[in-house]
């Protein structure tokens, strides 16, 4: 009986070291498939090329730009150490300063340069400039990891700061969408007289967004890997999943915001803008775009966005 029932513990000793090995292993893989840069982030001319196939207007702006030497690279040093990179577009073609910047947010692994596109709207369209910062761990800026916008939140205030003006916008695509809510409940920087918001297709926090994405790709359900992963996430990182919250920034949110998200969105559900707009008290406008997928309510409405967002800004 002894011989048999020490069989019994180690048997169910082993099961639960076996158990407690595949979450902590599928923790981390989780945390590093989410979280890990993108291996060819330096790879600026892949990002020009697929920037002019997609919106072929922007090679001859981008010449223009170059030409009047108004498209130039800055680096910040950040307290914490790591230094970033920005594209500064000054617009071109004016007699006098302009009172009027604004800050564009790239998506998930993306770079600034495949934003221009957005870039080329505001400094043509509405005679902004404007800064498209690579956000950490994202093309020439340090970092190897991912922070999903709620760190970068505190980066892009000092991104505003640097480039104030009387009159921001802070627009932000995907994951550069939840970071302009993220960044829209926290202070603003002194000597900004008049700052909008607009999200496209951001996620309401990073549980959310990932817990769908693992039911989705994985067939996995919360429990208990999303908890022992944002844990490791704390640890490693210093912020968790849940603290990472786009609605409860909302919350705190004064200023005007106008929120843009496709009817066929899946990669970030549509249903996700609904639950945002309802928790942001007014000022705010919402706009779903007809038959349109993740992040692209611009390619498939180019005019009905470029009007929108500038009857926003007046």
């Amino acid at each position: 009986m002894k011989r048999r029932n020490k069989l019994i513990i180690r048997w169910v000793v082993s099961v639960l070291l076996l158990f407690v090995g595949i979450i902590i292993g599928g923790s981390f893989y989780m945390l590093n498939y989410s979280l890990a840069s993108d291996p060819d982030r330096l790879d600026t001319d892949s990002c020009y090329i697929r920037l002019f196939e997609n919106y072929p207007e922007t090679e001859e702006w981008v010449d223009s730009l170059r030409e009047a030497n108004a498209l130039r690279d800055t680096f910040m040093t950040f307290p914490e150490g790591y230094r970033c990179h920005a594209y500064y577009v000054k617009k071109i073609n004016r007699n006098s300063d302009c009172g009027r910047t604004a800050l564009l947010i790239h998506g998930w692994r993306d770079q600034a340069i495949k934003f221009f596109y957005l870039a080329r709207m505001y400094e043509r369209e509405f005679g902004y400039n404007v800064v498209i910062p690579d956000v950490y761990g994202h093309g020439q800026s340090d970092g190897d990891v991912v922070r999903m916008g709620w760190l970068d939140r505190l980066d892009m205030l000092r991104w505003l700061e640097a480039f104030k003006t009387d009159t921001m916008v802070v627009h932000g695509v995907s994951m550069g969408g939840a970071t302009a809510m993220m960044i829209s409940g926290e202070p603003i920087p002194d000597g900004i007289k008049d700052i909008r918001f607009v999200n496209d297709c951001g996620y309401t926090s990073v549980w959310d967004e990932f817990a769908g994405e693992m039911k989705a790709r994985f067939g996995l359900p919360e429990f208990p890997l999303m908890y022992t992963s944002s844990l490791l996430c704390k640890l490693r990182y210093g912020w968790s999943f849940s603290e990472a919250s786009a609605l409860e920034q909302l919350k705190k949110c004064p200023h005007p915001m106008l929120f843009i998200h496709g009817d066929q969105d899946t990669f970030v559900p549509t249903e996700m803008v609904y639950r945002l707009y309802d928790v942001k008290t007014t000022p705010k406008e919402l706009w779903v775009t007809k038959e349109t997928g993740h992040a692209q309510s611009y390619k498939n409405h180019r005019e009905e966005y470029i009007r929108r967002v500038r009857e926003f800004l007046k």
